[in-house]
């Protein structure tokens, strides 16, 4: 098996590749232009980007920043995406490392075998860091969160979700009821049951992280019809909503409340500062679904170890 630092190299070139496709999407879906064709070109001369000059981060440190061509300068924005992309792959690499040795992988029984649900869960990882990145960036240069992410975000998370309850371990995730007075039900050609469960640990899984999404949607549209009825203006739209429930497609719905706190939280303190130097006013449109991409990075990140520390506060 390859060495951990070798897995990590490989995410990263990778994520590199990945954030090159991600910033043709953030200049084109919000245009609502194809992703394909025409070829990437120069956005004031015409010119197409020939593929020596297409090399992540590369291309743009020996080009100086500027276009062969007209000279025009690259926003610093196309190596930032690649970067933030790589790295966020490497992290993801690292995870697969650390799920044992690839042989182990190869062998489909138990317990061998439930290591793929593991695997799907940092795939899950990978694309939703991906979708972030880009909403992060759209909404901050056009206010406008695409369907073509969220939406799809949404139906991504959920399959994913999906593929992972069919690798659960017999019994793992149960819902079990009346654990004292078990219910021994038998058929022919089967064994007793060994209690009473009321939802399988598959069912559970698909079916929570439904409501997860459904709950998170509904949280947060509440909240910007509250914000409309008192303020009288519009808080937040219907793009922040679709984000909202495809943190929670991915995530679950605690951790889609951490998103969204460290979201607001950043946002607050962003608007306060802007305020304090007089380059904003109290009716200042902010890009929240960038702050609310921001906090699904973190809580993708850090989620499961602060929620089980917050849960062992509260026992």
């Amino acid at each position: 098996m390859p060495s951990v630092p070798i897995f990590e190299l490989l995410g990263f070139i990778l994520g590199l590749e990945f954030g090159s496709l991600l910033n043709v999407c953030i200049v084109r879906i919000p245009r609502g232009e194809s992703i394909v064709a025409p070829r990437s070109h120069c956005m004031r001369c015409g010119h197409l980007v020939r593929w020596f000059d297409n090399i992540p981060i590369l291309s743009w440190l020996l080009l100086r920043a500027r276009c062969r061509d007209c000279k025009a300068k690259i926003p610093w924005r196309y190596p930032a995406v690649e970067l933030a992309v790589g790295l966020w792959f490497a992290i993801g690499a690292n995870r697969i490392a650390a799920l044992g040795e690839a042989s182990e992988w190869a062998d489909f029984h138990p317990p061998a075998a439930y290591i793929y649900g593991d695997l799907i869960g940092v795939v899950g990882f990978a694309v939703l860091g991906f979708l972030l990145i880009g909403l992060m960036v759209m909404d901050w240069q056009t206010l406008r969160l695409p369907d073509a992410f969220t939406l799809t975000g949404i139906a991504t998370g959920l399959f994913l979700t999906c593929l992972q309850a069919a690798f659960l371990a017999p019994g793992e995730g149960d819902i079990v009821l009346n654990t004292t007075h078990q219910l021994r039900l038998s058929s022919p050609g089967s064994f007793q049951s060994q209690g009473n469960v009321f939802l399988t640990g598959a069912e559970a899984l698909v079916m929570g992280r439904i409501a997860a999404i459904a709950g998170a949607a509904l949280l947060l549209f509440s909240i910007g019809w509250i914000y409309k009825a008192v303020r009288k203006r519009e808080g937040m739209g219907m793009g922040d909503v679709k984000l909202m429930a495809m943190i929670a497609a991915f995530v679950g719905f605690g951790q889609s409340l951490l998103a969204l706190f460290a979201g607001v939280l950043a946002a607050s303190v962003y608007g306060l500062v802007l305020i304090a130097r007089r380059k904003a006013g109290a009716s200042t449109r902010l890009p929240f679904g960038s702050f609310l991409a921001a906090g699904g990075l973190f809580a993708a990140l850090f989620g499961p170890q602060i929620v089980a520390w917050y849960s062992g506060l509260l026992q």
